[in-house]
Parts: structure tokens; C-alpha cells; sequence
């Protein structure tokens, strides 16, 4: 059993998969933040790809006056992208079922409180699409493969972080930075609040 469990670390050696747990902490770098994470979410690839079920949020709030982020779809399942409070459930897939998140899923609806607040677009997302996500602390917009959503979201409120949810194979990376599609206008990546000083 032992030369076995070795055999496996060995093949991920080198790899930046770690078999011990880990948590990134937000001094380092913005990424996926292993300390606010469902039970059974796993990070892999450098705390920027999520798997598993669940949800996660970033290490960094959404502090600035215009922030953007991306998230790619590597595999299909049910998922969801948007933003969410420290104290939102994060065991629950695809989010926006309580008052503290607010996504876009993959079925093309808009959730929040466990209610959509925009029903299913009529191009329903697919694997291989990126979602991009501008919040100004007044509206939080969708974006699909760098076209705008008409599913903006007014009221959100509290500290928000960004958040991925996955589940049912779902496999989804975040990109703060060096994005595929160029954010709306005044929009950047990012910021750590000591950045912004």
C-alpha cells in the first residue's frame, strides 16, 4: 500500500499538484483561495482551475471601482460564476442559492437567493466559452466570449469576492490577469486592497 501511495506522489511530482493541502494566502498572489472553500472543491493547477463540488471565492475582494475577471470552461456539468460574500454556502452548486452570491450558471440563467433573477439566455454557455465578469459596486455585468449579457445585476452588496461553483464534472479557470477577451471599458484586473493605496 505505501509503494503504491509513493508511486502515486511520484507522478505528480513536478507538476505543481500537491498531495498535501494547501491555501494560498492573499499576500501572494490573487488566485483561487484554498481557506474559503467547499468540502469537497478541489484546486488544482496552481489554485487557478476548480473541480470537484462546490464552490470557491478568490483571495482578493472586489475593492476597486471597476474590476474584471475571466473563467474559462474546460468541461461541462452544472457551474456557476459570479461574485459572493465570505459567509455564502459554498457546499452548494451552482450558487446564488442564498442571499450572499450572486452567478451566472451554466444553464444561462442568472441566480441570487435562490431565484432567478434572469432566466436561461437563448446561446447557453459550452465547454471551451469564457465567461467574464465586470462589477463597479453598482451593476454586476456577464459577459460570453467578450459579447455583453442583457442579465445585469443591481443590488449587490457587502464585500464580494469572485466565486466559481462547479459540479457534475464541471472543471472551470480562473484569469485574473492576461485575459482572452478585453475587459468593457475602465474595467481592469483585480487588485489587492494594499495595491490600490
Amino acid at each position: 500500500m505505501l509503494a503504491s501511495v509513493c508511486c502515486f506522489r511520484a507522478c505528480f511530482e513536478g507538476t505543481g499538484f500537491n498531495l498535501k493541502p494547501g491555501v494560498a494566502r492573499a499576500s501572494d498572489r490573487i488566485c483561487l483561495d484554498g481557506r474559503n472553500i467547499g468540502h469537497d472543491v478541489v484546486l488544482i493547477k496552481n489554485f487557478i482551475r476548480a473541480c470537484g463540488s462546490g464552490g470557491v471565492l478568490c483571495t482578493a475582494p472586489l475593492v476597486q471601482n471597476k474590476s474584471y475577471f475571466e473563467v474559462k470552461v474546460l468541461q461541462g456539468g452544472v457551474w456557476g460564476v459570479g461574485v459572493a460574500t465570505r459567509t455564502s454556502d459554498l457546499n452548494r452548486a451552482p450558487g446564488g442559492k442564498d442571499a450572499e452570491s450572486w452567478v451566472f450558471s451554466s444553464d444561462g440563467s442568472v441566480r441570487h437567493n435562490n431565484t432567478t433573477v434572469h432566466p436561461c439566455l437563448a446561446e447557453i454557455p459550452v465547454e471551451g466559452d469564457v465567461v467574464g465578469v465586470a462589477y463597479d459596486h453598482l451593476e454586476l455585468k456577464f459577459f460570453l466570449n467578450g459579447k455583453p449579457l442583457e442579465n445585469q445585476v443591481s443590488g449587490v452588496k457587502g464585500t464580494v469576492y469572485p466565486a466559481l461553483y462547479v459540479d457534475e464534472g464541471a472543471v472551470l479557470d480562473f484569469i485574473c490577469d492576461n485575459f482572452i477577451h478585453t475587459p468593457p471599458s475602465g474595467f481592469e484586473s483585480i487588485m489587492i486592497e494594499k495595491s490600490l493605496l
